[in-house]
Order: C-alpha cells, then structure tokens, then sequence
C-alpha cells in the first residue's frame, strides 16, 4: 500500500526572500525543529549530498544563494521541503514553501502541537499570509484538473486557482490565515466554534475542520469543511462541482508596494 503524505503548505509574499531568512529558516528546521534528518539537497533530484552529523546550513543556503530555490531530502522520499519562490514576477504571489512527511506522524497528539507551534513560527520568519496542512490528496483534488485540448488532441493541466490572491481552493485539515484573510473573513472568523478556531501569534488564526488529516475526504470531514466554508462566506471558495471561481478575494495589492 502507497504511503499518504501530509503536505504543509506555506504561502510566500510577493519577491524573492533575502538569503539570510533562508539560512534562518533551514537553521530552525533541522537544527531546533529535528523535523526529519536531511540527507541531500538541490534540484528534483536532490543530488548533493550534507555530511553526516549535526547539521550545518551552508550547503542548502549557498545553492539557494545561487539558484533561488530548492528541495531538501531524507535518504527516502518519505520526508521532504521545497522552497519555490515566484523569481520571475510573472504571478507575484504564486511562490511557496512546502513540506511533505507520512501523514502516521499525526497520530501523536505531542507531534500536532509542535506542528502548529512550528507552523505559526515559519509563517512568522517568513512574512507568509497563508499556510495550509492536510492530505496531499485532498491538495491534488482540489488544486487542478485535466481538460481535454480545444482542438480535440491530448490533454492539459488547469489550476483552479494559480495563488491565493484568486483566493481560497478550500479548507483542509490546518488553515492558519494571515492579515489578508483575516481582513477578509472579519467576523466571519468569531462565528467559528471556538472547538474550530484558535488565534496565534502575530495576529494569525487557525480553523480547523477536524481533528485529524486522516478525516479529509471522509463524509464526515467533508462535511465539516462545507460547514465552515458556509460560515465565512462560499463566495471566498473555489466551487468545485461547477469549478466556479471565488467572486470575494483578499485584499494582498499592498503586499506588492511593501515589496
């Protein structure tokens, strides 16, 4: 049987961050955070190799330094990150750092806290106005499609939505909102069951549908997550059934003067 992958989803600021919050964040990843034990880093392929022992972020930050992106791998393909910003400027907003480990690991309620913990403190480093845990299934099925070409011939992928300034494709298990949603859903936000809801450090909100990624994709998370897309407003949500686009988006225009 394929293992089920957790996939935590960070939203990036417009730009490209700054070299020395990338040495932070490999820093607190692997040296405080011990997420998973890294073995080799670069592009898909992950061809280079860290040396054994304590870890040291030079390797990782110098490629980035260079290249502008990464991935960071175990010996598997069990536990991995992937840091992509938009270096090109053509979507400003559809840069992200992601990463993916065994969804088993959620089954420890010790293991839960310190995800969150860590969530709320990369989004922090990161300015990230948006980070999204759950299934990564539940990410591909919401994310894109495939649709037949115009002309009859092969087939193509669509995003349903390419970033989150198009707004939200859905809840998944963790949905930590930064300024941008939070000024968006308002007090759509205290509608919540407090069972659902926390506030976090630097102004973020977590809602969470349920208690477990593993309920995604059940009827009864299903129905958890259409309860609470009801409460902050279906008009913020990519529709699926009819693949209808949100109509109410966050407002993210000064986050490009910022940058």
């Amino acid at each position: 049987m394929a293992p089920r992958y957790l996939k935590t989803w960070f939203s990036l600021p417009p730009g490209v961050p700054p070299t020395n919050i990338i040495r932070e964040l490999v820093r607190r990843f692997f040296s405080e955070g011990r997420w998973f034990q890294p073995v080799r880093y670069g592009s898909v392929g992950m061809r280079e190799q860290l040396e054994p022992g304590s870890f040291n972020p030079d390797g990782p930050t110098a490629y980035y330094d260079e290249f502008k992106h990464f991935f960071i791998g175990a010996k598997t393909n069990r536990d991995f990150i992937r840091l992509s910003p938009e270096r090109f400027g053509e979507y400003p907003f559809a840069g992200s750092f992601s990463w993916t480990t065994s969804v088993v690991e959620a089954r420890k309620a010790v293991w839960r806290e310190a995800h969150l913990r860590q969530v709320v403190e990369i989004m922090n480093l990161l300015g990230s106005p948006l980070a999204q845990s759950g299934l990564d299934d539940d990410f591909q099925r919401k994310g894109d499609r495939i649709e037949p070409n115009e002309d009859g011939f092969g087939s193509k992928l669509v995003f349903n939505l390419r970033d989150y300034s198009e707004g939200l494709s859905g809840l998944y298990w963790r949905n930590v909102f930064g300024a941008p949603f939070v000024d968006l859903f308002g007090p759509r936000l205290d509608a919540i069951p407090a069972s659902q809801r926390q506030s976090l450090d630097g102004g973020l909100v977590l809602v969470q549908p349920y208690e477990l990624p593993t309920q995604a994709m059940t009827p009864e998370g299903d129905a958890a997550e259409s309860q609470l897309i009801a409460t902050l407003g279906r008009d913020a949500f990519f529709d699926l059934p009819t693949l209808t686009k949100p109509t109410r988006v966050p407002d993210v225009s000064w986050m490009l003067h910022k940058h």
